[in-house]
Formats: C-alpha cells, structure tokens, sequence
C-alpha cells in the first residue's frame, strides 16, 4: 500500500514520530521511546526529541514503556505480551533461525539473500509465532525458493515439535515455524515497484542473516527508499553469517523448474488457507500481511 514520500523537510518531528507509530501499529507492534528514536522515519533521533514529540502529538501517548497511539490503547494488553513475549523467546528462536539459514543456503544456491523479518524483527514474537524470512533470489526462482523453504522448514519443525502454536501456525505434522514472507528475484529490485515507506520499513526493520551484499544492491538501486529512512545507509547487520564452504550446484535447480514448484506451492498453500477456514482471525491476519506485500505476493489469483 503505497503511502507516499516523506517530501520536504518542513515535515514535522511529532509527525514523523507518529507515521512511525503508525507504521508499527498497523503490524501490531509497539515499541519504547529509545527503540522508537532509532527507527524514526526520515532519520534517527534522540530519546529525548520521541518524548517531546509525543507529548506535542494529539493522537500518541506512552503507556507500560511503550509509545501507541490513543486509539489502540484497547489492544494494549495484547501489545505488552508481544513486547514481553519477545524479550523472553526472540533469543532463542534467532538461534534455530539462523542454523536454518545456514542449511538453506548451502542446500539452495540460488538464493543470495535471506532476512528475518516479521515479528522477530520488529519485537513484538511470541512463542506462539512463526518464523518470516525475506529472500533475494535469482531470476526464475521464486517459488522454487518458496517450496524449499517450506520443505526445509518441514523437516526443521518436526525436531521442535514442542512448539507452542495458534490458528496461524498450527499444522497437522509439524508447527509451522520457518516461512517465506516476501520472495524478489534480483531483477524485481531494480528497481523496486514500490518504494513507499511500508516497503522502506519493511528492508528497515528486517535482520540480514546471509548475503548483504544483495540488500545493498537493493538500497543502491532504490535511493528513493533513503527518503523515508536514511538509518538504510548504515545498517548494523550483526547476525550475519559466512558464505558456506559447500554449496550445491545451481545446475541442480534450472529455472524450468520454477512453473512446476508455482503449482505445487500455490496447492499447498490453498491447502493451508482451507485449514484455517474455521479461523476468520487468522485469515484476516494472512489478507493483511499479503496486502502489504503486494504487487510481491505468491499464488495471486487474477
């Protein structure tokens, strides 16, 4: 959803700020003052400048260490359980996250860029969650990377099978815990379609895991994507891993491949929708992640 550039610099601090808030609320999320100052649309700011834009806002307020916005204070209880769920399981699951990637990439060389995002990055998991990965992957390869992902992934949910599930994440084999969120094949970044500040946040907030080298491509080819966030220039990436010593042969995964791996992703993907068919909340939250990915989501129907 496009939502337009952050334009002149009259713009406003509290507005920033609060676009910000808005940006995270429409992910369910929330976040402290000082977590907030570092993801500031249109550039970092101090601590000290989110609290006086807050107080100088009509529609934001701070409540439980947390910035929302007064309209969600409804969903307060709901936001403080992720921020707190996340504290005690984001640890340990960017651990199995990152032992998956190091798999992935050695089994899948077309693959040259995987991100966690979703609500590991944003900070708001719950155990109950699954894992959102963003991919960079060569032309004609998206749903080939789609299915391995989720075969791979597989085969990783059945030794946690222990996991803590909901309506999004329960399966009948295994938990659903390693999932494709967004999938680009290298020519889709250059440039991107969109370059609004929804996709700005998304490359934002997502933790690069492997290929950095592709995500600077993407910021290089999209210099508008600094309007909205120039903290993109300069972006820690301390989960970062080695290319692998071993990595299969790409001649292995031609990209004739690419149309059977479309049909039989987009079967087990209806698959899972019609599981949840009894979960309208569950299905409102996969057309609401699907909207904002939009025109890069899988198995569109025309």
């Amino acid at each position: 959803m496009a939502v337009g550039y952050l334009g002149a610099s009259a713009t406003t601090l509290s507005d920033r700020v609060g676009r910000t808030v808005a940006l995270l609320g429409r992910r369910g999320y929330a976040v402290t003052t000082s977590r907030l100052a570092e993801l500031c649309l249109g550039g970092s700011v101090s601590d000290a400048q989110v609290r006086w834009a807050v107080a100088a806002h009509p529609n934001l307020t701070i409540a439980r260490n947390l910035v929302i916005e007064r309209g969600s204070q409804g969903r307060l209880d709901d936001v403080c359980s992720r921020a707190q769920g996340h504290h005690a399981e984001s640890g340990r699951y960017i651990d199995l996250t990152v032992d998956f990637v190091r798999h992935l990439v050695a089994f899948a060389p077309f693959i040259r860029s995987v991100s966690i995002a979703g609500s590991l990055a944003s900070g708001g998991f719950r155990a109950t969650d699954d894992v959102d990965l963003n991919l960079i992957v060569d032309d004609g390869h998206r749903h080939l990377a789609y299915v391995v992902v989720n075969l791979l992934g597989l085969g990783h949910a059945m030794r946690h099978r222990s996991k803590p599930v909901d309506d999004l994440t329960r399966r009948p084999i295994a938990p659903r815990l390693m999932t494709a969120n967004l999938i680009l094949e290298s020519s889709q970044c250059r440039p991107l379609k969109r370059q609004d500040e929804d996709m700005a946040f998304e490359l934002l907030v997502a933790q690069p895991v492997f290929g950095m080298e592709a995500i600077q491509e993407i910021i290089d080819a999209n210099p508008r994507l600094l309007e909205h966030f120039p903290q993109l220039a300069s972006r820690a990436a301390p989960l970062l891993i080695d290319h692998p010593k071993r990595r299969l042969p790409k001649a292995l995964y031609p990209a004739l491949l690419d149309p059977p791996a479309r049909h039989l992703g987009g079967s087990a993907w209806r698959y899972m929708q019609w599981t949840r068919r009894h979960s309208p909340d569950a299905l409102a939250r996969v057309a609401y992640v699907r909207s904002t990915m939009r025109p890069y989501t899988l198995f569109d129907e025309p």
